[in-house]
Parts: C-alpha cells; sequence; structure tokens
C-alpha cells in the first residue's frame, strides 16, 4: 500500500528526520558534515526554507523545518539527490585515491 499524499502548504513546521539506509552511517567525518550543510544551505537559498533547528546524528538527522510556500517534497527530493550525489562523488574520489596511494606503496 502506497503512502498517503503528504499536504504541504505555505508556512508550516515539519519535523524531519532521514536515517541511512540500514541505519548505516551517512556521515563519516567531519567532512561529510560540511558538505551536508552546505548543501542544506543551497537547499533553503533555493525554496526559501528556515531551518529552526537541526541534529546531525552519525547515521541519521533531524529537522525542525519551516516551508513558506508549499515545497517540502521538492525541496527534499533537491537536497538528498545532491547530498547524495556529491557524497558518492567525494567516496569514490577518496577510494580511488587510496588505491592509487596503496599501488605506490607496494
Amino acid at each position: 500500500m502506497s503512502r498517503k499524499i503528504r499536504v504541504e502548504f505555505e508556512g508550516a513546521l515539519y519535523h524531519v528526520m532521514c536515517r541511512g539506509d540500514r541505519r548505516e552511517n551517512i556521515f563519516e567525518d567531519d567532512t561529510d558534515r560540511v558538505r551536508f550543510l552546505e548543501t542544506l544551505g543551497q537547499a533553503c537559498q533555493r525554496t526559501g526554507w528556515k531551518i529552526h533547528a537541526y541534529v546531525l546524528m552519525k547515521n541519521h538527522y533531524h529537522w525542525l523545518l519551516e516551508t513558506p510556500r508549499p515545497n517540502l517534497v521538492a525541496g527534499m527530493r533537491w537536497f538528498q539527490s545532491c547530498f547524495t550525489a556529491r557524497t558518492i562523488g567525494a567516496t569514490a574520489r577518496r577510494v580511488i585515491y587510496s588505491k592509487a596511494a596503496t599501488r605506490r606503496c607496494w
């Protein structure tokens, strides 16, 4: 059974919570946290969101979010896809660098 459609409206306050897949970590280090907050700042600029409070844990995050326009779903879609793509790209670069460094060491 599919989820009910989320009702969105101007000036709404939402408690947003997102957890890593299979409760895996979404933040490995402070670099990931900085990337997350930079992407969140960009999402706020694009959508007009106001973040009243947030908590970043290793495997999930919480926001208290106000939406001046009814755009929570569209904004979350943009945020999640951008943050994921940026994290995968950074992780891939770390792995490639790590493998190259390992080859040089042996």
